[in-house]
């Protein structure tokens, strides 16, 4: 445990910030206490009564002073050519972000492949091509450069990169990356690149061997298919120079395999492996991935799991183009998701065209899963999994069964779509159902979330902004989990935010407040944090639209000493720094 300076005295000394009267909560879920915190640069110095006078002071008054969050599951990788304050994740305490996750990102590449890279990141991540290729420099080859490229732009909060599966394999072995395996030979090229991008400063390397992400014209992304052999040869690579593991595995019949193949990458590197991890039940209570856990843990491997705190999926409403029928077999339908959003709510005004809508929705039938919906030639949402939201400003995510779309029509007497269509025109066309397809039940969310491997997360902030909105976890956590319900106390919520989440980055000077530690801080008003209601918005290049989530509650957000967000706004200060692979 990092010593803190509960009793450290200043005279006279100067500080660049002194932070008054805050409730201390340090991350390493030590009990919280009173204190005053200074900073001088990018650094803590004192903790305790701090005499001397701040150039700057912030006035806590009693409002709790945590480390800044880290989001181990982040798409930026785009976003941040045009939007260096990263939002919506700024917006919710986060003070760090991992990105290229999933095994797609934009280096290694060569020139003639730039424009494959974006559309790869099109269409597993639900980035608009035209914007990641308009918004971004895209002067750089290796990922070094690329590093160097991101530094220059200045961001807001601090990023950590990871080198991603799909680009190394497309870099070496072109068009036949995406359906051929490679030679021995290329699969030793491939290792030394992922391996330099490492020793040049990515954290970590990404995979990616879900099924369901795919190339444009409808193949799997490069990589999906590897053998054991060339993911444990890139791992070693990896592990040569300290970088981390990450992978996103396919679930079902394939999970106890995707676990093997873990083990061998952690046997092989000796470093530290994450993976996207939702709650999936296996024997006695426990989750699929906890035996395998274990024996891997018994061995000593560092393995690590990271789960979303809340249910995570798709947004329906008019603001997005998730309806009630997605295909273009239904006439109605298709006239509405083909209607410009900001007319869609005078469109359903119509009380023929709503009784057109309510007919075509008879006619269909809701999937079995959200994982067979685009292949249904005439979906419909699955009602039992969709959940409105409320009008409110907080948006509600917890709802009961009873409160799904099917039981508020059974209550109400009407088919689901005449219920989804009456709290469109409600709300005015603001209003959101959510389709719950990972973590559906919350039950087991806290035990799992105890797990010493799990950790919070998969916001997937900075993609699939068209439909998704999750990046507003950390205030879930915070406002449900621990204010709300109790389940977590305020020590406990702060390290899953923190300390727990900075030790799989292996980064050792962020995460805990204590001296000598970076200055990246949060000052909350607990008993105020939460999210708001997504809203549409069209600020990407070309004006292409996204949703985006505020936050509420954030007094402060401090990057290396430097106030980014002061009362839930951001200030224009750009206090991020690119934090490089720590072992090199």
């Amino acid at each position: 445990m990092l010593r803190i300076s509960k009793d450290h005295k200043e005279h006279s000394m100067a500080h660049d910030l002194v932070i008054r009267n805050g409730l201390i909560v340090d991350g390493q879920q030590t009990a919280a206490y009173d204190a005053d915190l200074a900073i001088d640069g990018d650094t803590i110095t004192a903790i305790g009564r701090v005499e001397g006078k701040g150039t700057r002071e912030i006035a806590a008054d009693g409002a709790t002073v945590t480390p800044g969050f880290v989001d181990l599951h982040t798409h930026l990788d785009a976003q941040i050519g045009w939007d260096q304050s990263m939002t919506s994740a700024c917006w919710h305490g986060v003070t760090t972000a991992l990105i290229g996750n999933c095994g797609v990102t934009f280096a290694p590449v060569h020139d003639k492949d730039k424009e494959v890279l974006a559309s790869m990141m099109e269409s597993v991540e639900d980035i608009p091509r035209h914007a990641i290729l308009s918004g971004l420099p895209w002067n750089w080859n290796t990922y070094g450069e690329y590093l160097d490229a991101i530094e220059q732009l200045n961001p807001a909060i601090n990023v950590a990169g990871m080198v991603g599966h799909s680009a190394a394999r497309y870099y070496v072995m072109g068009e036949r990356s995406i359906e051929e395996q490679p030679t021995d030979e290329e699969i030793a090229q491939i290792a030394e690149v992922v391996g330099q991008s490492v020793k040049d400063g990515a954290i970590g390397f990404s995979t990616n061997r879900l099924f369901a992400h795919r190339m444009p014209d409808g193949r799997c992304i490069p990589g999906t298919y590897a053998t054991h052999e060339e993911v444990v040869a890139i791992s070693k690579a990896v592990g040569a120079h300290g970088g981390m593991l990450q992978s996103v595995i396919e679930g079902g019949e394939r999970v106890h395999d995707e676990l093997a193949l873990m083990k061998k990458q952690l046997e092989a590197a000796q470093t530290r492996l994450l993976f996207s991890a939702p709650w999936t039940p296996g024997e006695n209570g426990e989750s699929v991935y906890q035996k395998a856990v274990e024996q891997m843990q018994s061995a000593g491997l560092n393995i690590n799991g990271t789960t979303q705190p809340r249910a995570a999926g798709f947004l329906s409403g008019l603001q997005t183009n998730v309806l009630i029928a997605m295909r273009i077999e239904v006439p109605g339908w298709r006239e509405l998701r083909s209607t410009d959003p900001e007319k869609r709510l005078d469109r359903i005004q119509d009380s023929a065209f709503r009784a057109q809508l309510v007919e075509e929705a008879k006619t269909m039938e809701s999937p079995p899963g959200i994982g067979h919906t685009m292949a249904s030639p005439r979906f419909m949402l699955p009602m039992d999994k969709t959940f409105w939201m409320g009008i409110g400003e907080r948006p509600h995510y917890t709802g009961s069964q009873d409160e799904s779309l099917a039981a508020m029509a059974n209550a109400a007497g009407e088919h689901p779509a005449e219920t989804w269509l009456r709290l469109m025109l409600e709300s005015e066309g603001k209003g959101l159902f959510h389709i719950r397809f990972v973590n559906e039940d919350l039950a087991p969310l806290p035990g799992f979330m105890r797990k010493d491997w799990i950790v919070p997360g998969v916001g997937d902030a900075g993609a699939h902004v068209g439909v998704i909105s999750d990046v507003g976890w950390t205030s879930f956590l915070l406002s449900y989990w621990h204010r709300d319900v109790g389940e977590f106390s305020i020590e406990e919520a702060v390290h899953l935010l923190t300390q727990k989440q900075a030790k799989v980055l292996g980064l050792e000077d962020r995460g805990v407040l204590a001296e000598g530690m970076k200055a990246d801080i949060n000052v909350l008003d607990v008993d105020r944090v939460e999210e708001r209601q997504p809203v549409r918005v069209t600020d990407f290049p070309g004006g292409a639209p996204r949703l985006i989530q505020r936050g509420v509650g954030y007094r402060n957000t401090l990057v290396n000493g430097q106030v980014i967000l002061e009362d839930d706004e951001l200030t224009g200060n750009m206090g991020g720094r690119v934090l490089r692979n720590p072992a090199v």
